[in-house]
């Protein structure tokens, strides 16, 4: 029997070129930055993909900020926002020196202030109240936010992509999800403002609110108003901002001014204002604690806390809990039946830790749209 050796076949010729285009393959994917080139393109994509996004949600704002201008009388709103846009920033003081740097920050605060209420005053009609005045001031601010995180955004994206910084773009790509999320937020406080009803944050004005709801008040800072009122025989003073248009007012320097005016006898300070909750938290849930309950950047918290320490009086904070998206959009049921708890909360302080014939200072910290 004569034996022959087996020839090739058209399987092993197949198995060979299949092989051959695996080794490649791995070897292209070893060597060279293929792999991290496509990874960079879906990156990229992503981040472009988002920027889009927020330039629709920028044009949404536009479009309702625009129209609420309309309504009342202002000509060429377009103008109107792009020229608050353009002219509207904030250089921090020098913090490598803290000296008076509280006093400085207040200063540049104020001036900022009062050149956002000047440049409302010379675009609204004369016969526009204060309300729609402050209101429209929120809806000002609600585009500069919106169009500064764009730029910002947009500012990374073209950076990373110019000096090849692809571990730049990954992390934006990864952080944008949550950035997407608040902007979404910023972007529906539109309307409420345009509306005048309650957010989230006027939830510590709205506590002083049902606590004293037909008292009179008495104005004692710039867009800050007290009422004084019996409470089962304790004098109580309760500050919030000037509503119903949309201002937090200056509760800090309020509060201050108003006990140096009752000569620091005051037996307690009650804060009351919204404070985010963590994940997991319900929203409306109220807590109790000590401090001066205020999201500032300084200068009122300050104040609160210092003339409680100069007369040793007792600060206390009640705080309804929420998301940062129920802060800034219209309140939910949850958030007002947490104002109703905190409310009670505050009476149950003073019940228990004022003595009759005390005075007791109440302060609703917050944006007071919608709450007289």
């Amino acid at each position: 029997m004569i034996f022959q050796m087996p020839g090739p076949t058209a399987t092993s010729d197949w198995a060979t070129i299949a092989w051959i285009i695996i080794s490649l393959f791995w070897i292209l994917l070893l060597f060279t930055d293929i792999l991290d080139r496509s990874r960079i393109i879906r990156y990229d994509r992503f981040v472009r993909v988002k920027l889009m996004y927020i330039e629709k949600l920028i044009k949404e704002a536009r479009e309702d900020s625009e129209r609420f201008l309309k309504e009342l009388g202002v000509k060429d709103p377009k103008n109107v926002i792009d020229g608050f846009i353009g002219n509207n920033f904030v250089i921090e003081p020098v913090s490598i020196e803290p000296v008076d740097i509280i006093k400085r920050m207040s200063h540049l605060l104020r001036t900022r202030d009062s050149k956002i209420k000047a440049y409302v005053n010379s675009i609204m009609p004369d016969n526009i109240d204060n309300v729609k005045k402050t209101n429209f001031m929120v809806l000002l601010e609600i585009n500069w936010i919106l169009d500064f995180y764009y730029r910002y955004i947009r500012h990374l994206y073209l950076y990373s992509r110019k000096y090849k910084l692809w571990l730049y773009l990954i992390q934006l790509s990864m952080v944008l999800p949550v950035v997407i999320k608040e902007l979404e937020a910023v972007r529906k406080a539109v309307e409420p403002f345009s509306k005048g009803v309650p957010v989230g944050d006027s939830a510590g004005p709205m506590v002083v609110s049902l606590l004293a709801p037909t008292s009179e008040r008495i104005l004692i800072e710039e867009e800050t108003v007290y009422s004084k009122i019996d409470f089962e025989g304790r004098n109580l003073y309760l500050i919030k901002a000037e509503g119903p248009g949309g201002t937090v007012g200056r509760p800090g320097e309020a509060l201050a001014k108003l006990v140096e005016e009752l000569q620091g006898k005051v037996a307690r300070i009650i804060t009351v204002d919204a404070a985010l909750k963590l994940e997991g938290e319900r929203s409306g849930s109220v807590a109790e604690g000590v401090g001066a309950a205020i999201g500032d950047p300084g200068p009122e918290k300050i104040a609160m806390e210092r003339v409680a320490a100069k007369y040793n009086i007792p600060l206390d904070a009640v705080i309804i809990k929420m998301s940062s998206r129920e802060a800034i959009t219209e309140m939910t049921k949850e958030i007002y039946e947490g104002v109703l708890k905190a409310a009670e909360r505050v009476k149950e302080i003073i019940r228990t830790k004022v003595s009759p014939g005390s005075n007791v200072i109440v302060v609703g910290v917050g944006n007071t749209i919608g709450v007289k």
